[in-house]
Protein backbone atom coordinates (compact mmCIF):
# COMPACT_ATOMS: atom_id res chain seq x y z
CA UNK A 1 0.00 0.00 0.00
CA UNK A 2 0.94 3.47 -0.69
CA UNK A 3 -0.19 6.88 0.63
CA UNK A 4 0.20 10.10 -0.57
CA UNK A 5 -0.82 13.31 1.05
CA UNK A 6 -0.65 16.42 -0.46
CA UNK A 7 0.01 20.05 0.80
CA UNK A 8 0.02 23.48 -0.80
CA UNK A 9 -2.22 25.10 -2.79
CA UNK A 10 -4.57 28.16 -1.95
CA UNK A 11 -5.71 31.32 -3.88
CA UNK A 12 -3.26 33.36 -6.10
CA UNK A 13 -3.34 36.18 -8.48
CA UNK A 14 -2.24 35.96 -12.19
CA UNK A 15 1.54 35.73 -12.85
CA UNK A 16 1.42 34.18 -9.40
CA UNK A 17 3.46 31.13 -8.11
CA UNK A 18 2.58 28.34 -5.67
CA UNK A 19 4.33 24.72 -4.72
CA UNK A 20 2.59 21.35 -4.38
CA UNK A 21 3.82 19.23 -2.18
CA UNK A 22 3.28 14.94 -2.15
CA UNK A 23 4.56 12.89 0.64
CA UNK A 24 4.56 9.32 -0.32
CA UNK A 25 4.68 6.64 2.31
CA UNK A 26 4.58 3.32 2.39
CA UNK A 27 6.13 0.92 -0.36
CA UNK A 28 9.72 2.03 -1.50
CA UNK A 29 8.98 5.26 -2.20
CA UNK A 30 12.31 5.80 -4.80
CA UNK A 31 11.35 3.31 -6.78
CA UNK A 32 7.75 4.93 -7.81
CA UNK A 33 7.06 7.60 -10.92
CA UNK A 34 4.92 10.37 -9.41
CA UNK A 35 2.27 12.09 -11.39
CA UNK A 36 0.32 15.19 -11.23
CA UNK A 37 -3.20 15.59 -12.58
CA UNK A 38 -6.33 18.34 -12.40
CA UNK A 39 -9.54 18.47 -12.46
CA UNK A 40 -11.43 21.81 -13.14
CA UNK A 41 -15.10 22.34 -12.57
CA UNK A 42 -17.29 20.46 -15.25
CA UNK A 43 -13.92 18.94 -16.67
CA UNK A 44 -12.56 15.57 -16.51
CA UNK A 45 -9.42 14.47 -15.01
CA UNK A 46 -6.28 15.65 -16.86
CA UNK A 47 -2.10 15.27 -17.18
CA UNK A 48 -0.35 18.09 -15.82
CA UNK A 49 3.39 16.11 -15.38
CA UNK A 50 4.99 12.63 -13.99
CA UNK A 51 8.99 12.21 -12.72
CA UNK A 52 10.46 9.02 -12.86
CA UNK A 53 12.01 7.35 -9.66
CA UNK A 54 15.40 8.54 -11.02
CA UNK A 55 14.17 11.71 -12.32
CA UNK A 56 15.50 11.23 -15.28
CA UNK A 57 12.36 10.88 -17.15
CA UNK A 58 9.91 13.66 -16.97
CA UNK A 59 6.80 14.97 -18.68
CA UNK A 60 4.45 17.88 -18.78
CA UNK A 61 1.04 18.86 -20.54
CA UNK A 62 1.97 21.24 -22.95
CA UNK A 63 -0.66 23.27 -21.36
CA UNK A 64 1.99 23.89 -18.33
CA UNK A 65 5.22 23.33 -20.10
CA UNK A 66 7.63 25.95 -19.23
CA UNK A 67 5.76 27.28 -16.04
CA UNK A 68 5.67 24.21 -13.75
CA UNK A 69 8.14 21.82 -12.85
CA UNK A 70 8.18 18.51 -11.22
CA UNK A 71 10.71 17.77 -9.03
CA UNK A 72 11.56 14.98 -6.31
CA UNK A 73 13.52 14.50 -2.94
CA UNK A 74 13.78 10.58 -2.53
CA UNK A 75 15.79 11.48 0.89
CA UNK A 76 12.42 13.34 2.18
CA UNK A 77 9.82 10.72 -0.12
CA UNK A 78 7.64 13.75 -1.41
CA UNK A 79 7.51 15.25 -4.74
CA UNK A 80 6.96 19.04 -5.74
CA UNK A 81 4.62 20.57 -8.18
CA UNK A 82 6.25 23.96 -8.51
CA UNK A 83 3.84 26.55 -10.69
CA UNK A 84 5.04 29.76 -11.97
CA UNK A 85 3.27 32.35 -14.09
CA UNK A 86 -0.30 30.81 -12.84
CA UNK A 87 -3.43 31.99 -15.20
CA UNK A 88 -7.18 31.38 -14.04
CA UNK A 89 -6.96 28.16 -16.78
CA UNK A 90 -5.11 26.88 -13.90
CA UNK A 91 -7.56 26.77 -11.59
CA UNK A 92 -8.62 23.23 -10.73
CA UNK A 93 -8.19 20.34 -7.91
CA UNK A 94 -4.72 19.30 -8.40
CA UNK A 95 -3.81 15.47 -7.45
CA UNK A 96 -0.51 13.79 -6.94
CA UNK A 97 -0.89 9.70 -7.75
CA UNK A 98 1.72 6.92 -7.78
CA UNK A 99 1.07 3.70 -10.27
CA UNK A 100 1.06 0.21 -8.51
CA UNK A 101 3.61 -0.96 -10.19
CA UNK A 102 7.50 0.29 -8.97
CA UNK A 103 9.28 1.58 -12.30
CA UNK A 104 5.97 1.52 -14.56
CA UNK A 105 5.70 5.37 -16.49
CA UNK A 106 2.79 6.52 -17.68
CA UNK A 107 0.89 10.01 -18.72
CA UNK A 108 -2.55 8.02 -18.69
CA UNK A 109 -4.58 8.74 -15.19
CA UNK A 110 -5.86 4.71 -15.60
CA UNK A 111 -2.53 3.18 -14.83
CA UNK A 112 -2.10 5.01 -11.63
CA UNK A 113 -3.04 3.39 -8.41
CA UNK A 114 -2.94 5.41 -5.36
CA UNK A 115 -4.20 9.23 -5.00
CA UNK A 116 -3.57 11.99 -3.00
CA UNK A 117 -6.34 13.68 -1.11
CA UNK A 118 -6.40 16.49 -3.82
CA UNK A 119 -5.86 20.24 -2.91
CA UNK A 120 -7.69 23.41 -4.68
CA UNK A 121 -5.61 25.65 -6.51
CA UNK A 122 -7.20 29.00 -7.73
CA UNK A 123 -6.06 31.66 -10.00
CA UNK A 124 -7.80 35.03 -9.79
CA UNK A 125 -7.80 36.97 -12.91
Amino acid sequence: QVQLVQSGGGLVQTGGSLRLSCAVSGRTFSAHTVGWFRQAPGKELEFVAAISWTSDTISYADSVKGRFTISRDNAKNTVYLQMNSLKPEDTAVYYCAAPRDSGSYSILPRAYTYWGQGTQVTVSS
